[in-house]
């Protein structure tokens, strides 16, 4: 191929994918979001697909937005042959979608259709689906509508969470697109259509979507932990403050009682009643503090226990 490949990213989840580009293909550029700030400092932070693109010596773009003509103009001087993109964060528009012969191809983290949007790791785990997957798609304009070329299936395991399911996924990802891309250009794959009735939709996360409802069953909670970790956190208040829940196992067969919300001992754990069974709280962190044992904030707060939440 002599026209290389423009490769659109930003996050981790991107990383392995362009890392398996850059081995295996010309990669003429990469395109990423604007460095941001980030930390107590506030200071400019580059993307990990900067990073690594840096790191390989790739060109690489930061156009504050694709709706920009000299941007896309930019681009368009690459002459490339097909654009692959993994969690990039900006919409593309057709002057994009339709600029390489080979289109633009997305690594979506999700089975689609089902748990098209921004977050489908998170909206996978919290629906306790059995199991999920990476997609390779060609965009068209819609949300995440496109015609799928391949896709491929993991189970969700009991212990994964965002943070350890999306690592999973990327990687996944990455070797499905270097198995995918050699096809597609090949003309081996026709691409098939999604069933937009089976269509389901994950949203981007907000921060006070995190808040537990202890009305709900023990294993719902514990989902909702694990599928809101690292962000944008669990949590729920105590002493009129937020209190994150890291980590927690539940136990569907204990009668709750009445009271949900309710914190106590359980076999010399800390629990916390539900809406059906119980919580067992393992690591939580109280704000302004570092992440400790629910036993050891127990221990050092003797109004933790018997506390409603």
């Amino acid at each position: 191929m002599t026209a290389g490949i423009i490769f659109m990213g930003t996050p981790d989840f991107a990383v392995p994918a362009l890392e398996k580009l850059i081995a295996a293909w010309r990669v003429a550029a990469v395109v990423t979001q604007p460095d941001r700030p980030k930390g107590r400092g506030r200071k400019l932070m580059a993307s990990p697909v900067k990073e690594a693109a840096l790191a390989a010596r790739i060109p690489v773009l930061q156009p504050p937005t694709l709706k920009d003509p000299q941007a896309v103009a930019q681009l368009r001087a690459l002459k490339p042959a097909v654009i692959v993109v993994a969690a990039f964060g900006q919409i593309l528009k057709t002057d994009v979608l339709t600029m390489a012969p080979f289109g633009c191809l997305n690594i979506h983290a999700s089975l689609l259709p089902r748990w098209r949007g921004a977050a489908p790791v998170a909206a996978a785990i919290k629906a306790g689906d059995a199991q999920t997957g990476v997609t390779i798609m060609r965009m068209d304009e819609g949300l995440d509508t496109g015609p799928v070329l391949q896709a491929r299936a993991i189970p969700i395991q009991p212990n994964h969470t965002r943070a350890s399911l999306t690592t999973d996924l990327a990687q996944l990802g990455a070797a499905l697109l270097l198995e995918t891309l050699p096809r597609w250009l090949a003309g081996e794959i026709t691409p098939r259509p999604q069933d937009d009735a089976s269509a389901t939709l994950a949203p981007r996360l907000k921060k006070a979507e995190g808040q537990i409802d202890w009305r709900q069953t023990a294993p719902e909670i514990e989902r909702h932990i694990r599928a809101f970790y690292p962000w944008p956190g669990a949590f729920t208040r105590w002493r009129g403050r937020p209190l994150k829940i890291l980590g927690a196992d539940s136990v569907e067969a204990w009668p709750a009682p009445q009271d949900a919300g309710r914190t106590f001992w359980l076999d010399k754990h800390v629990a916390v009643a539900t809406g059906r069974g119980a919580l067992l709280l393992q690591t939580v962190q109280p704000a302004g503090k570092r992440p400790m044992t629910a036993a050891d904030l127990a221990r050092g707060a003797a109004d933790f226990i018997g506390a409603r939440f």
